[in-house]
Parts: C-alpha cells; sequence; structure tokens
C-alpha cells in the first residue's frame, strides 16, 4: 500500500493560478493558465525570472481572453505547453528551448483537439486538456472529466507532427469521488513506464467555471497496459494542478506538485508529495 507525505515546501511570489511546472536544474519552470509568460524560480535564491510566451505577455488576463496554458512537458531541449482547448480561443502549442527560453514553435492544434474529442466522443463543452507528456515517442494528453460527463480520458498520440500524421488511441477512466464528486484529471508525469497523475475534486459540471474545492488524489498507471495500478487521497483540500518529479529513490518517490487557488493573487505554493512503497 502507498504512503504519501504532503508537506508545504515554499511560496513562489509573483507567480498567480500555477497550472503546471518542471523541475529542471534545480529550478522551477512554470506557467499559470491566466498568464503568457514561462516562469522560472531559482530555488536556492528564490530569485523569479519571467519569460514571455507572446507577443505583449500579460499576467492576470481576463477569464474569455486568456488562453489558459494548462499542461507543460519537458523532452531532451525542449518544454511543450498546450492550452487546454475549453474555448475556441485556448487551442496554442509553444515549443520553448530550455536554456533560452525562447518560443522555437507557436502552433494552432485545433484540428488536433477537434479529431480527440471526436475519437474520445468527447463534447466541446466536456473538452478541457489540463496534463501532457511527451517520451520521444508517444504523446499523453489528459482530459479532465470536470465537465458534466465527467470524460476522464488519456489520448495517446503518435506519429511525424499534430498537422497531417498522427494516430490517436484513447483509455477512459472511471475515477474516484472526494465527498461525493468525482475527481479529474488535472496534470501527471511520467517515471520509467508508470504515469503518476493528480485529480482534482471541484464540485462543478463545468470546464469554465470554478467550483468548491474538495480535495485531491494521485494515481498511477501502467504505460504498457494502460490500467490504473492505484489511486489514494492526498490530505487536505487542496486544487493540486501540477505535478513535476523531484528526486526517486529505492523506497519512494518525491514529487512537486503546485497549488491553484483561482484568485488574481500573484502567489503559488509548492509542496512535496513523497510516495512511499
Amino acid at each position: 500500500m502507498e504512503k504519501l507525505q504532503l508537506s508545504f515546501l515554499f511560496k513562489i511570489i509573483g507567480l498567480g493560478s500555477a497550472s503546471g511546472l518542471i523541475y529542471h536544474n534545480n529550478t522551477i519552470l512554470a506557467i499559470g493558465d491566466n498568464s503568457t509568460y514561462l516562469y522560472e524560480y531559482h530555488i536556492d535564491s528564490a530569485k523569479l525570472d519571467r519569460h514571455p510566451l507572446t507577443d505583449n505577455a500579460q499576467e492576470n488576463i481576463p477569464k474569455k481572453q486568456k488562453q489558459d496554458l494548462e499542461a507543460i512537458t519537458k523532452y531532451q531541449d525542449s518544454l511543450y505547453i498546450f492550452g487546454s482547448g475549453s474555448t475556441e480561443n485556448r487551442t496554442k502549442m509553444l515549443q520553448v528551448d530550455t536554456t533560452s527560453k525562447k518560443v522555437l514553435a507557436a502552433n494552432d492544434v485545433s484540428d488536433l483537439y477537434l479529431a480527440l474529442q471526436s475519437f474520445g466522443e468527447i463534447k466541446p463543452e466536456d473538452f478541457n486538456l489540463e496534463g501532457a507528456i511527451y517520451n520521444g515517442e508517444n504523446w499523453f494528453l489528459f482530459n479532465r472529466g470536470n465537465g458534466k460527463n465527467h470524460k476522464n480520458v488519456v489520448f495517446t498520440i503518435t506519429g511525424k507532427n499534430f498537422t497531417t500524421d498522427f494516430r490517436i488511441l484513447s483509455n477512459a477512466y472511471k475515477l474516484p469521488k472526494i465527498k461525493g464528486v468525482r475527481t479529474s484529471f488535472t496534470d501527471a508525469v511520467l517515471v520509467e513506464d508508470k504515469i503518476y497523475f493528480i485529480a482534482t475534486a471541484e464540485n462543478t459540471e463545468s470546464t469554465y467555471d470554478d467550483g468548491e474545492i474538495l480535495g485531491s488524489i494521485i494515481g498511477r498507471i501502467d504505460i504498457n497496459t494502460m490500467q490504473l495500478d492505484f489511486t489514494k487521497k492526498i490530505e487536505g483540500n487542496y486544487k493540486l494542478e501540477g505535478i513535476t518529479l523531484f528526486q526517486k529513490t529505492k523506497d519512494s518517490i518525491v514529487f512537486l506538485v503546485c497549488e491553484d487557488k483561482d484568485t488574481d493573487v500573484l502567489e503559488s505554493s509548492i509542496y512535496k508529495l513523497i510516495v512511499k512503497n
């Protein structure tokens, strides 16, 4: 039985509505869903740098206008950042160089998102990507089932590119409830051949409107079978929206997770989550 230990680590002042993070070279690279900056937090010095992802980058962008950058993953020397797809203006995928923090490509992936909706039998109002993984061969995109039909789906995408040559597999999951509300994917990370994901129970049936936060879980999926290994409730009533690998030992895996409080306050709490075997 997996044992969990969650502890507060530090607060990043200047980063609001954190939605995804990557631990890299003793720094945290993070995105916020109401911002068009990439944030670089230097853990030792507590210094925060901002790197624009678009022309005229902004923070605290109004909800109707924001790109809703919700998913971030790293492979080799690039970061890949995805909009949620929950509205028509949230369909960008950005490739960013990890060293220079410069945007290498900005792609419209609306056709891919339409294909995912069709293949996964997800209505537009239930489509809301919140997590991404790339391992050099396959992309794994995680649809958050916080819409009316609770469509928690992991899409596996292979092919040369997202526009003309891709193939899709989908796996749907019935995640557990917290206080009667179904949890839904908020992020995921790959550790060897296992996907570790977090999911939150939010009392809403809308991918757009926020609701009361009832807590989060962590779970694991075997990448070879796509079967669910386990799920476990995380202590507290946190809306955990990002997860990244911090360190791995023989007896435990340590993750960093971030909390999204759905406010305009430019600060985000980072926690250490230890999963013991």
